[in-house]
Formats: C-alpha cells, sequence, structure tokens
C-alpha cells in the first residue's frame, strides 16, 4: 500500500488527509485553524500544515510517498532575498484594491485583458493587490524578491532548502498576469501594476510534474488552486458543473476550451489537468446562513428546520446577501438587504429561508453566466459543508434547470490534492481513475419565480450590475 498526502490550506483551517494512492481510500484526517481575517503572517499557514499533517498521520503508520497542496486562489504573498515575507499576506477576500482594480481595468481595457488573461480581474485577483502594495506602502515593495501564491508558499515550506518555488498554471491563471492560452506569465502586466518593480515568480510545473521533495524524502506534487483541487477530487469532467458552498460561494465547470469573458463575471481559469475552469465567485455563502442562524438565535440545524417550514419564495421577502461586499457582480463596497418586508410576512421562519434562497440565488446566476460563455451543464454537482442542509438541498433541487447531485460528503480540495500527489507519483498520463459516490436529488417547483423576485431586488437596490 502506497500512502499520499493531500492538504487543503483554505481561508479558514489546513485539512490533511492520508490516502491509499491506489484506490483514493481516505485513511487519516487532521485538521487546525488558520487566524481569522484577511490579511495573515504565512508562517500561520506552515504551522497550521504541520499540525493538521501531524494528525492525519496519528494512527496511519508507514511512510509518505507524495504529498500535494491545494490552496485558497488569489492571495498575495510576498517574500524577500532571505525567503521571509515582508508583510501579512493578503487574502483573496481582501478588497482594499478596490481602486487599484478600476485603474487598472480603465489603463488596459476589459477586452485586452481579458484576452491576455482570461479574466477581468476584480479585487481577488493578486496583480490588484500588488497595486495597492506600491501604492500604499512603497518601502515594503521595494523590499519584494518574489511573488506567490498561498498554495506556493506552503508547497515550498514542506520542500527541503534550496527548492525553487513553484506553481501550475491553474492557480497562477488567478493571478492576472498568467495567459492560460500560452501557459506562460505575463511579467510586464505584473510590473505595470507594481511601479515597475519586477519580482521573480515560481516555476510553472505541468499537472503531474514533481516540485520538489520533502526533507523526509516524499515527492512534493505541483499543488494548485483550491477550485482546481476540487474539481480534481471530485473526478469533474466535460459537462459537470460544481457549486462550492464554503466561505465563499463558486460555481465552476471543467471545459476543453478555455474562455475571455470581458464582462468580468466568468473567470477563464485552467483546471488542474490540462484543461479548463471558466469559474464564477461569490464572496458570500456559507456565513450568510450562519450570520443568519445567530440573528434568528439559534444554529445551523435550527435554521434549517425554521426555512423548511417556510413556502418557496419567503412569503415575499428576498435577501440580497452582499454581508461582506461581493465580487460577482463587482460591488466590493455594496453591503446586504431584506427587501419585501411587511408586517405579514416577517418572521423567522421567512428571514431563514429568504437567507438561503438568497445565497443560492447569487450561484444560480453565476451558472446562467456560464452558460452565456458556451458552458454545457449535464448536472450540478453540490459540494461544501452548507451542501449538506436539507433546506438548502431543498431550494437548490429548483434552482439551477439541471439535475443535482450531492456527493458523500469529504473534504474534496484535499481529495484532490492527494490525487495530484498520486498522479505526479505514478508518472501516468492520466491522473488515478478514483471513484466518487453522490445522490441526486428530486427536482422541486417554484425555482424561477425565486430567481425573478431576487434578480428584480438586485436591480431595485444596485441598479444595472453588468
Amino acid at each position: 500500500m502506497t500512502l499520499v498526502i493531500g492538504v487543503d490550506s483554505s481561508t479558514q483551517s489546513t485539512k490533511a488527509l492520508v490516502v491509499e494512492a491506489e484506490t483514493g481510500r481516505v485513511l487519516g484526517e487532521g485538521r487546525s485553524p488558520h487566524p481569522d481575517g484577511t490579511e495573515v503572517n504565512p508562517h500561520a499557514w506552515q504551522v497550521s500544515c504541520t499540525r493538521a499533517v501531524s494528525a492525519a498521520r496519528a494512527n496511519v503508520p508507514g511512510p509518505i510517498a507524495a504529498i500535494a497542496v491545494a490552496g485558497q486562489q488569489h492571495g498575495m504573498v510576498t517574500v524577500d532575498a532571505d525567503g521571509e515575507p515582508v508583510r501579512p499576506a493578503l487574502l483573496w477576500n481582501d478588497t482594499r484594491s478596490a481602486a487599484e482594480t478600476e485603474k487598472l481595468v480603465h489603463k488596459h481595457g476589459a477586452d485586452r485583458l481579458a484576452e491576455l488573461t482570461g479574466s477581468v480581474p476584480v479585487p481577488s485577483f493578486t496583480v490588484t493587490k500588488l497595486a495597492w502594495l506600491s501604492g500604499h506602502e512603497p518601502e515594503a515593495a521595494d523590499r519584494v524578491d518574489r511573488v506567490l501564491l498561498p498554495h506556493d508558499w506552503v508547497s515550498w515550506t514542506l520542500s527541503e532548502p534550496g527548492t525553487e518555488p513553484a506553481t501550475d498554471r491553474g492557480d497562477a491563471s488567478g493571478t492576472g498576469y498568467f495567459s492560460p492560452r500560452t501557459g506562460e506569465w505575463l511579467p510586464d502586466l505584473l510590473a505595470d501594476a507594481f511601479g515597475g518593480r519586477t519580482p521573480g515568480l515560481p516555476r510553472l510545473l505541468g499537472p503531474a510534474e514533481v516540485g520538489g521533495r520533502t526533507k523526509q524524502g516524499a515527492l512534493v506534487a505541483a499543488g494548485t488552486g483550491d477550485n482546481m483541487g476540487a474539481a480534481l477530487g471530485l473526478n469533474a469532467g466535460p459537462g459537470d458543473v460544481v457549486v462550492s458552498l464554503g466561505t465563499s460561494g463558486t460555481v465552476f465547470a471543467v471545459t476543453e476550451q478555455g474562455t475571455a469573458d470581458p464582462t468580468g463575471f466568468v473567470a477563464g481559469f485552467c483546471d488542474a489537468t490540462g484543461r479548463y475552469l471558466p469559474l464564477v465567485c461569490t464572496l458570500n455563502a456559507a456565513r450568510v446562513l450562519t450570520t443568519t442562524a445567530s440573528l434568528l438565535g439559534t444554529d445551523l440545524a435550527g435554521l434549517d428546520e425554521l426555512a423548511l417550514r417556510a413556502e418557496p419564495g419567503s412569503g415575499g421577502l428576498v435577501f440580497v446577501p452582499y454581508l461582506d461586499g461581493e465580487r460577482t457582480p463587482n460591488l466590493p463596497d455594496a453591503s446586504g438587504t431584506l427587501t419585501g418586508i411587511r408586517r405579514g410576512n416577517l418572521t423567522p421562519e421567512n428571514v431563514a429561508r429568504s437567507a438561503v434562497e438568497g445565497m443560492l440565488c447569487g450561484l444560480a446566476d453565476g451558472l446562467a453566466e456560464l452558460r452565456r460563455v458556451g458552458v454545457q451543464a449535464r448536472r450540478v454537482l453540490l459540494i461544501g459543508g452548507a451542501a449538506r442542509s436539507a433546506a438548502v438541498q431543498a431550494v437548490a433541487s429548483g434552482l439551477f434547470d439541471a439535475p443535482v447531485e450531492v456527493p458523500e460528503p469529504g473534504e474534496y480540495v484535499a481529495l484532490g490534492a492527494a490525487r495530484q500527489a498520486a498522479w505526479a507519483l505514478s508518472g501516468a498520463a492520466e491522473p488515478p481513475g478514483w471513484q466518487v459516490r453522490g445522490e441526486g436529488l428530486a427536482a422541486t417547483e417554484g425555482g424561477a419565480a425565486v430567481r425573478a423576485a431576487y434578480t428584480a431586488a438586485v436591480a431595485q437596490v444596485h441598479g444595472p450590475v453588468g
């Protein structure tokens, strides 16, 4: 039996799985939290990774043959000539670079940026954070020797000294200075945003290439971004659309051809297999439910019960859940809104259901954007912690205009990283064919009316957002 480890270094924690390389069977799991906030000392991720891996290995004897890290996309990790962080890393959900984003798009044009990078940058993207750093902390910017992504940093700290930092095309495609079409960095775009500075960038590795070895001799695979890791863990292929309900909400699909959407709604990312991963992201997903549960004086299970007692449409209440601003549509300074309030419908049940409907409507709109750029949706795979909610499943089954399946609960980002590690170890042309079980949801009525009410509420509050 050959053992590999997959690591998910996410916004809130590190999850690690010890997996049997031949079958994909999970043998051990570990977790360690991250500090809260939108900027974090990257050494905290290194410590968390060590703890999570140790916990996963605690009851699994035997050597580890390979490891891979899938990490939160877009974050900016800047290191000096000694390899130490220049400043705390800015996470994807840090929107302080909104003004710089507008300037970059105005200067280069949305059409041109989409053509070059597959995406129109929003404040999540690394390139906008570098522009912010250049303008607001120029002395720190002058000390930057390399720019890494979170997964690059964690992989690098796992590797033996002297290893050159590396990344993959999946995570690189979310920086704003990489070309999915050519598979190359675009250093001129980076330098333009970073005040003419030209920091070093990681080596670009192919899907099954090896980036180095740990001090114990295990192979360190290329790693990837978290969404790319989830797609790999789910064994998603063309025709599959994944709706992931985590800290952020994402809707993404595996495609054979890349996309370049000048509207900025669809990010034209690469995946972790050599294909592409067009993606729509919202800042507000599972936290909408936890925040609403807290408001109602209950927990997630109680929110579920309340929401299921309400009728579709929540009695006319519509929750536009931009609680942390929003990325899609690009409204970084927006706030949440509850509309349609009347004396007869302002009940805990309707408020609970409106939170579920609002969260999912934003993601259903994301699927509509993917379809607009040519993505075919054969089925929807609903994942993430919130996907286990009965209320979420009941609402989702009527909103996406495609069959919805809920894969068995699992840490699919970490599992995808483990699958990549096993792939790198095997040297095969394709990743190992691990199987994923799931359950289909019965379609429910009322989804079209819920979507229409949500669309009208967004337009009422925010006007046209194209």
